[in-house]
């Protein structure tokens, strides 16, 4: 272990003297290889065998062997981005002496050799032949075979699914008649399985569900899937399969006669709250969440719906669905037991701020009462306050940022809409939203106060994977009131510098905006998408009401321009999942805004920026662009770092390292440009045949603790191509990478994408 401490050492005096370079990379690498091969059979007793690892084969090249990795029993050590043993290397580091606090935190933070056990792999192939049964290949067979060296072992399972049965005669025995017609109407539309279909045991076993799933909604109480049975014939030296589904008669147990299964009719919903002494909520609220309907029949997937309703009410503690049934009747009587939340909370939180290196803190108040109206409305006020220090800031009096506010939200459970009908309102996921705020920000270079109102709402499909939202309104108002003389001089009203971007967006301005978006995601793959539009009512008020328009010709309304833009963006991430500690995420993300009409620039707040925790994460937070501008004096420029479209291009590699510590390996390409020619923004307009040579790229490391309900990220980025630059050695900075020009930190919370 001695080559090890003195490649510590080495690091560790490079990483303080900041001149970590390809050397540094050179001898990490060389460390991690040592910690992931060192003495891995250290604590392997004789006569048994460290599991190095598992393989999978088949002789189908069209068989998806790697599908069934899922019911392999033993698998080998963990190995971090899917290359190191590092926990197994981490674990054999460890001396014998327990006594010592490093061997104990070696062992503890490590993860013990897993040793090949026979009884394990004896299982695995009997798991393996299931599972490939199951999936319709009848004659399949397993074969297991180990690859010896010295005192490690690679275990090698050998699939030969052979080919899969089909059915060939499918016959249906519904002894129920009432249940036969419901089964057979519409041209047997109900009945999937015949003549031709595949014949597997996970296909038999999803349509019996599926039918069963069908009769619980039409009635069926007391039915279930053990009233449906399977029998197969098979044929010797044939792959066909004649198969029969039986469908039986209905006993209450099993001493009991056969009779016809019950449907049942729900005549009666009841609702008691079980917490008299708390604020009740209005009856329509609980009708209108409650999908079990009097004089219906018995759904099943009414009553999860009803439970999925219910949990989004903010007032509602639990909800408990009981049915009492009258005997030999078909008739069900409902009970709706609820318990309702305190209404009031009040929230203190402070926390902690890093602006672009700019440290700070802030606190908010927030008073929540959950059900203002008695109908589970969310009433939430919050009041914060922010500070921070600002640095590198020369001829302003005051070098401090303060922020005050405070903003309202009111959110209904529901539709709170017109001409919508009442089985949508019920069968939508729904929330609408009434928000109103007024912002107050002291820089040192100006004050701002913006003004905010906006209706919104939220919805999905119970059950679905997508989710809708529509912004009906919201509008802005940001108002001036004060501007250093400094910041004038400097950026506004000097000749050698008049900054279109800067003189608009440092002027009052109104926005009003309605936009709309959707969101899909099925665990694997999730898209986003947004479209806003701004300023179209106000112009079509102004052309009708002839407003009165500024030296710039621009509308305006109580003699303040609006602005008039659209804005559109989209976002996919796809996951990759090699196994349960081993993911890659890919994402791309594109945005595009353009100004018209009554504005030549986007307002500020509409602009985007690249570089920071969730983009390209080699530059800081509106550190990158737009193109191959590098800002003013090569120093990060806030306003004209910002542009008319974006994207963002990032592959990232998660790997879990021990307890709760996740580890990734990432790189970011990207940047914005902007959609005209501005003066004071050379190199950034977007042009067809440049935009590729202008991508910015990035790499680094990151850990991330994960707490479950909350993640705190902590990832660290170095630049790898710079478009800022024309010379090759500033241009590609992973050939020289320096610390100092070329490294980025990032602490944030939630993953990036």
């Amino acid at each position: 272990m001695e080559n090890l401490r003195i490649l510590l050492y080495k690091l560790f005096s490079m990483a303080r003297r900041r001149t970590v370079g390809w050397r540094g990379m050179t001898m990490m690498a060389m460390m991690v290889a040592i910690i992931s091969a060192c003495s891995s059979t250290k604590y392997i007793p004789d006569n048994q065998y460290l599991l190095q690892g598992v393989t999978i084969t088949t002789d189908d090249k069209e068989f998806d062997a790697d599908a069934l990795r899922q019911y392999v029993r033993q698998k080998g050590n963990s190995r971090w981005f899917s290359l190191f043993k590092i926990p197994l290397g981490l674990y054999s580091l460890a001396g014998n002496d327990s006594a010592k606090w490093i061997n104990r935190t070696l062992r503890n933070i490590g993860e013990k050799p897993v040793l090949y056990d026979t009884l394990q792999a004896q299982l695995t192939c009997k798991d393996l032949l299931t599972a490939m049964q199951n999936m319709g290949y009848m004659n399949a067979r397993v074969d297991h075979q180990v690859k010896v060296h010295g005192k490690k072992l690679k275990a090698i399972y050998n699939l030969h699914p052979g080919k899969t049965f089909v059915i060939r005669n499918m016959r249906y025995d519904i002894q129920d008649e009432a249940i036969a017609n419901i089964l057979t109407e519409n041209d047997s539309a109900a009945l999937r399985l015949h003549g031709g279909s595949p014949f597997t045991i996970n296909g038999l076993d999803r349509e019996r569900a599926r039918i069963t799933a069908l009769l619980m909604d039409r009635g069926y109480y007391r039915f279930h899937k053990e009233f449906i049975r399977f029998e197969a014939d098979t044929m010797k030296g044939s792959r066909l399969v004649d198969v029969t589904m039986h469908l039986m008669k209905y006993r209450s147990h099993g001493g009991a006669p056969e009779t016809e299964h019950p449907c049942y009719v729900v005549r009666d919903v009841r609702f008691v709250c079980t917490d008299t002494a708390t604020a009740h909520i209005r009856k329509g609220v609980l009708e209108n969440n409650c999908v079990v309907e009097e004089g219906k029949p018995y759904k099943a997937s009414a009553v999860q719906r009803t439970y999925n309703n219910f949990s989004r009410l903010h007032a509602i503690k639990y909800a408990n669905l009981r049915f009492t049934e009258l005997p030999d009747s078909g008739i069900l009587d409902c009970m709706l037991q609820y318990g309702v939340n305190k209404p009031s909370t009040i929230i203190f939180q402070p926390e902690g701020t890093n602006t672009a290196g700019d440290l700070g803190a802030a606190v908010s108040l927030t008073y929540q009462n959950r059900n203002i109206f008695h109908g589970s409305e969310m009433l939430s006020v919050q009041l914060r306050g922010a500070f921070e220090a600002i640095t590198g800031l020369e001829g302003y009096q005051n070098e401090d940022y303060m922020e005050y506010g405070i903003e309202s939200k009111l959110s209904f459970p529901r539709f709170v809409a017109p001409f919508l009908s009442r089985d949508f309102k019920r069968t939508s996921n729904a929330t609408s939203e009434l928000s109103v705020s007024y912002n107050m920000q002291n820089r040192p270079e100006f004050h701002r106060r913006v003004f905010s109102a906006g209706w919104r709402y939220r919805w999905a499909k119970p059950g679905g994977r997508w989710t809708y939202k529509i912004d009906a309104i919201d509008l802005n108002y940001i108002y001036m009131p004060w501007m250093s003389e400094t910041f004038k001089h400097d950026y506004i009203e000097s000749a050698s510098n008049r900054n279109a971007i800067l003189r608009y967006n440092y002027e009052d301005l109104f926005v009003l905006r309605s936009g709309a978006g959707l969101t899909y995601n099925d665990g694997e793959s999730a898209v986003k998408a947004n479209v806003e539009m701004g300023g179209n009512l106000l112009e079509a008020a102004a052309a009708l009401f002839k407003f009165n328009k500024n030296s710039q010709d621009q509308y305006t309304l109580f003699n303040i321009a609006f602005a008039q833009y659209v804005k559109g963006d989209f976002d996919f991430t796809h996951v990759f999942t090699f196994d349960e500690r081993n993911t890659l995420v890919m994402h791309a993300g594109f945005g595009l805004a353009y100004p018209y009409g009554n504005s030549r620039v986007l307002p500020f707040e509409k602009r985007y920026f690249s570089g920071g925790a969730n983009s390209v994460r080699g530059w800081s937070v509106r550190g990158l662009g737009p193109g191959s501008y590098k800002g003013y004096n090569g120093a990060i420029d806030f306003i004209n770092q910002t542009g008319d479209m974006k994207l963002d291009l990032n592959v990232e590699y998660r790997t879990h390292l021990f307890w709760k510590l996740n580890g990734a390996f990432f790189i970011d390409a990207g940047n914005i440009w902007t959609l005209r020619n501005y003066e004071e923004q050379p190199g950034g307009q977007f042009k067809l045949d440049e935009f590729y040579k202008q991508l910015a790229a990035a790499y680094g490391l990151g850990v991330r603790l994960n707490f479950d309900y909350f993640i705190l990220r902590f990832d660290m980025g170095m630049k790898a191509v710079n478009p800022a630059y024309t010379n090759s050695r500033e241009h590609f900075p992973i050939t020289h990478p320096r610390l100092g020009r070329d490294f980025s930190f990032h602490f944030a919370v939630g993953m990036p994408f």
